[in-house]
């Protein structure tokens, strides 16, 4: 029985390493995002900047915060053997929940994963101890668990997503309508001011939050709490002169070093802090296996009191510890996958959204412009242009496209600046109040906020923006359910059988977590298909011509590939091939809209004379958005008809579409051939053709309409052969339409 324990401790010492790293890349966002959003530091230097900050932060960590051992249950409650269940159900469930939100691209919270992994195991281990015993009740959960601790983190969570918003929103807000968006040569006047305040609060942030819990706290806690507000007015002044000699000698802004100081600040604090929600839990483990293992007692009756100790440090653990953490901020591409979540929420300009809007996106939108109506009509006309003023963008700003925007910085030092300042002093605030919060939570809505007051959020992409935000939230408390749920599963399983359950379980852990691993690795694979169609970037008409050619190719092919595919499942009734065909046709359509989406900077970016390639462009879209519907429509409708298990087309029916498929296999090869090519003239020829394969598809259809009335009697099957034949019918249209455009505006 003694085994089991042994393989529980080596299994959590294994899935610690696991969990740093799912935790460091789910956590990267915290003190990542604003230097690489403002991209006025090398991605380089941020990173090693960071990984100081982190490592510094790890291996000078008490490491033991106290939710761990006795923060969320009462140790004493609980026996050896019971303890060991509840370690290992929630380092399994953590590991999984935090890996999936990290391969889906989403930030969350590893305190409130930690806390709520600890609630949901020793809740259901608490219920199966009172279910096991004749004299208690569910009454008697409040002996066992840390009830108001609970109420409290929850509150705290609600409490600090309200407050970070709100107070990110005004403080940019301010900062914006001070120094605009062309904020160079205020920032040379008043720079040093601005840096006085900033360092200041990110210095005492880092004092505060970052190094608490560390050695040298305990000897810096009284002269800080005597003298705090001296301190702080020394610190402004002295930082202030630094500000003002830097941009002085340097020449450079003072804003560069509030991001670097920012970036170190949220990193220590974040690996002080924050290490004991990936390692706590092993250790406490260890330090339960140790009290065990000398006591000689029975592991069922030995009780876990001795986890209510102050229990020491493991400063060779920590550095370890601190080490596996870097090492995942320079590896991990799942951190910086999770990062441009937040970045893409907050970016000023128009880029690809990630999230589609709902209902409640569009209504929130709704009601904020509304508001803003309001507020424009009660305040005074000069005021309002004033700051209209001091919002506008650059005027020598260069419009980019989507694509090209998510090179460019997505927003400026100003910003990035007071995302680090206002994260750094909420957190220290509360920190210093005892007020539970999560840095992820903290962090993200700070950005959220300071976007809002910055505009990012226009008419062109709130309702995406707000959906972001809105999937996110949703998601943090998906965390704590999820979180409460899977723990309490894995412990009840574990407790059913430890010998059998615990090596399932591992493997299941690393069967899901390889998984990931692999869909995660497929995604960036496919990221940029070489099959995908791609945007034009002439400026001439000639230049479009030649990039348009290979779009047609692409949609040519593919709208071969369809229509042979839907034909098959048509034929075999096979409803997983037609519903491939379906996909295929969105995926299409899809990228066509991106095309589309495109014309504005197309048209922008267009020479004097050669507007009129806009004009061609825009043309050849529309046939291939045609050619998408016409697809999507034979797709939609054979899809529907085997699905609901109608008629099977009968064998002359299936001849007939065979031969018009096989016309028009001809017909797309030669468009295949000439556009590949770039032999632009032979376009006549296909179109010599128009005719004869239109006047073929009309045979068919009078065809059909003879056979209906003498020999059809299945409405069903006759309303979708009239449907395909028709819509391939307008399918070739479109070709031939496109095709006649390439040729007349080639020979100009």
């Amino acid at each position: 029985m003694e085994n089991i324990y042994l393989l529980m401790l080596v299994s959590l010492a294994v899935l610690a390493v696991a969990d740093i790293i799912v935790g460091v890349s789910n956590d990267a966002i915290n003190f990542l995002n604003s230097a690489i959003g403002s991209k006025v530091i090398s991605f380089r230097t941020i990173l090693i900047v960071a990984s100081i900050g982190i490592f510094i932060g790890a291996v000078y960590s008490s490491g033991m915060m106290e939710v761990a051992r006795k923060g969320i249950f009462n140790p004493g409650a609980f026996y050896f053997d019971e303890i060991m269940v509840i370690f290992m159900a929630v380092i399994i469930a953590d590991i999984l929940l935090l890996d999936t939100f990290n391969t889906l691209g989403l930030p969350t919270s590893t305190t409130v994963s930690i806390v709520f992994n600890l609630l949901g195991a020793s809740v259901v281990m608490s219920l199966i101890k009172i279910g096991a015993s004749d004299s208690q009740t569910f009454s008697d959960l409040n002996n066992y668990i840390n009830t108001d601790k609970a109420i409290t983190i929850i509150s705290g969570i609600l409490l600090s997503v309200v407050i970070a918003f709100t107070v990110g929103a005004i403080v940019q807000w301010i900062s914006r309508a001070i120094f605009s968006f062309q904020f160079e040569k205020k920032i040379k006047n008043f720079g040093a001011f601005f840096g006085g305040i900033a360092l200041t609060s990110i210095l005492y942030f880092i004092f505060i939050k970052g190094l608490k819990g560390t050695p040298y706290y305990k000897d810096l806690s009284g002269i800080l709490k005597t003298n705090e507000f001296f301190i702080i007015i020394a610190s402004y002044f002295i930082l202030t002169a630094f500000s003002y000699f830097f941009q002085k000698i340097t020449k450079k802004s003072i804003l560069i070093v509030v991001i670097l100081v920012g970036t170190f600040g949220l990193a220590l604090a974040f690996s002080g802090n924050d290490l004991v929600n990936f390692i706590g839990v092993p250790m406490a483990a260890y330090h339960s296996y140790e009290a065990w293992v000398a006591s000689g007692v029975d592991p069922t009756k030995f009780s876990m009191e001795v986890l209510d100790k102050k229990v020491p440090a493991e400063p060779l653990l920590l550095f370890i510890a601190g080490g596996i953490m870097v090492l995942t901020l320079w590896f991990s591409k799942k951190a910086r996958n999770v990062a441009e979540t937040e970045i893409s929420l907050s970016r000023q300009m128009d880029t690809h959204e990630k999230f589609s809007p709902n209902n409640l996106s569009r209504f929130l939108v709704s009601i904020s412009f509304g508001l803003s109506k309001v507020s424009k009509k009660l305040l005074p006309d000069l005021f309002l242009s004033k700051i209209e003023k001091n919002f506008e963008k650059r005027k020598d700003a260069i419009i980019l496209t989507k694509d090209q925007s998510i090179d460019a910085p997505a927003f400026d030092m100003i910003r990035a600046s007071i995302n680090l300042m206002v994260s750094g002093v909420l957190i220290s605030i509360a920190t210093s109040m005892k007020l539970p919060l999560s840095t992820t939570y903290v962090t993200f809505m700070v950005a959220m906020g300071t976007s809002l007051a910055d505009r990012a959020w226009g008419r062109e992409s709130a309702v995406y923006r707000v959906a972001g935000v809105l999937n996110v939230i949703g998601g943090w408390f998906l965390t704590a359910f999820g979180a409460f749920i899977a723990a309490g599963v894995v412990v009840f399983l574990i407790q059913w059988n430890k010998e059998v359950m615990t090596p399932i379980l591992l493997l299941i852990t690393i069967i899901f977590a390889g998984k990931n691993f692999l869909k995660f690795k497929k995604k960036e694979t496919n990221f940029i298909s070489p099959s995908q169609l791609k945007k034009s970037e002439s400026s001439t008409v000639q230049g479009i011509i030649s990039e348009s050619a290979d779009n047609i190719v692409n949609v040519i092919s593919r709208s071969n590939v369809i229509y042979t595919r839907f034909l098959q499942g048509l034929s075999e009734q096979d409803s997983i091939l037609l519903k491939k065909s379906k996909k295929g046709v969105v995926k299409m359509d899809k990228e066509i809209e991106e095309l589309r989406d495109n014309i504005f900077f197309l048209i922008k970016n267009l020479d004097e004379t050669s507007v009129r390639g806009s004009s061609f462009y825009i043309t050849v879209l529309s046939y291939l958005t045609d050619i998408a519907q016409s697809l999507e429509f034979i797709s939609k409708k054979s899809y529907k008809h085997v699905v609901n298990q109608h008629k099977k087309l009968k064998f002359s029916q299936f001849k007939d579409l065979q031969e018009i498929k096989d016309r028009l296999e001809i017909l797309t090869g030669e468009i295949i051939e000439v556009f590949s090519t770039k032999k632009f003239e032979r376009i006549s020829y296909i179109i010599s053709q128009k005719e004869e394969i239109l006047g073929f598809i009309s045979e068919k259809i009078e065809t059909q309409i003879d056979r209906t009335r003498t020999e059809e009697s299945s409405p069903k099957n006759t309303t979708l052969y009239f449907n395909i034949l028709l819509e391939t019918k307008d399918l070739v249209n479109s070709m031939m339409k496109l095709m006649e455009e390439y040729h007349v505006s080639y020979k100009r």
